[in-house]
């Protein structure tokens, strides 16, 4: 049986950062990389490519929103719930890589593509993303610096988890177990921390009165219309079931794209930060998932994640293309290059989650 992660090394909106503004002042051990990108066009837009994928999934949703209406008389109707989870998901992929100028250089544009997507179809902030994901782009799995390993529910070091008490201390000794049904709750979290951020102006988010008019505007509208979709078309029993299947399954479909690209990998502090240039920080802190043409689609490409944190603006499609370069690139640089299939990722993050509340485990 060949094992399943594979190791590479050498024998003995403003829109999220571009590759190639990341670049200018990486080192040299990414500038022959991104030459040989840019060489190959891997870094061109691909705007029919996106303008087909959004055309078919609103094509979709409006499928389903038309079979909720001719369904909502019957308990049947609960089978549309997880087809509208996974549209939902496509949805929140096309607002990710508006966000990072992939489907096209033009800002504005890249900005009203988000907030359709972000705002209006889904109820999630566009800016707060950003501003938040822009942050993990540059320093990822950064422990002091990267928001999606700060302490909260979850905790990702054994320093995190020191002197963690009571509920959240349990928590911590089950997170490997709780990981996935916690995420069913992603969904619903990610429209919360929106709102909060539009409308209670949290620190961090810098917008124009205009421009928090409009995200506010599109958060309430999208709110309306789901409420208003679901109870003209079911009951109001049907409709919170409904919307608690939407919603859970999307959270895990999301958690399930997410979890596998960071979890488990090394997680620099300062002095390994401040050491490492763009090549190392991006590639070491990133695990690719192997897999096909159904592995992508599921996935949102974000299975690429080494070869997306390099080039961030990098489209969609092309980021399978620029895999064997970047691979090649740091097998002759002796730059561990991780991938694993999809399964293994999970078990290697569980297994990292599982580690660091094994010392609040043992103290019980």
């Amino acid at each position: 049986m060949p094992q399943a992660t594979v190791t590479l090394a050498a024998p003995a909106p403003a829109p999220i950062a571009s590759g190639g503004r990341a670049a200018s002042g990486a080192g040299s051990e990414f500038a022959p990389l991104l030459r040989t990108v840019k060489e190959q066009g891997l870094l061109e837009r691909r705007t029919g490519w996106y303008a087909r994928g959004i055309t078919v999934n609103l094509l979709g949703l409006t499928a389903l929103v038309t079979g909720m209406a001719l369904l909502g008389g019957s308990w049947w109707v609960l089978l549309l719930a997880p087809l509208l989870a996974v549209q939902s998901a496509r949805t929140a992929f096309f607002g990710h890589d508006a966000g990072h100028a992939q489907i096209t250089g033009d800002r504005r544009k890249s900005r009203i593509i988000q907030l359709v997507h972000a705002n209006l179809l889904l109820g999630m902030s566009q800016e707060w993303w950003n501003d938040k994901h822009n942050r993990h782009h540059a320093n990822p799995n950064h422990i002091e610096k990267d928001p999606d390993v700060a302490a909260d529910i979850l905790v990702f070091t054994q320093k995190q988890a020191k002197g963690r008490v009571g509920f959240r201390g349990w928590l911590t000794r089950h997170q490997s177990w709780l990981f996935f049904p916690l995420t069913t709750l992603e969904g619903i979290a990610l429209k919360i921390y929106g709102f909060r951020a539009v409308f209670s102006r949290e620190a961090g988010v810098r917008q124009t009165t205009g421009e928090r008019a409009v995200e506010g505007l599109l958060l309430l509208t999208h709110a309306a219309a789901y409420v208003t979709l679901l109870l003209t078309t079911m009951s109001v029993g049907k409709a919170v079931v409904f919307a608690l299947i939407h919603q859970m399954l999307l959270g895990l479909h999301l958690g399930m794209a997410f979890a596998p690209n960071h979890k488990g990998m090394e997680m620099p502090d300062e002095e390994s930060g401040r050491r490492w240039g763009h090549l190392r920080r991006q590639v070491l802190t990133s695990r690719n998932v192997r897999g096909g043409p159904v592995t992508d689609w599921f996935l949102g490409g974000l299975n690429y994640q080494i070869e997306h944190h390099l080039f961030p603006s990098m489209p969609r499609p092309h980021l399978r293309l620029a895999q064997p370069l970047v691979r090649a690139h740091c097998r002759s640089l002796g730059i561990t290059y991780t991938e694993t299939c999809l399964l293994d990722s999970y078990r290697q993050a569980l297994t990292h989650m599982r580690e660091v509340g094994e010392p609040l485990r043992s103290d019980a």
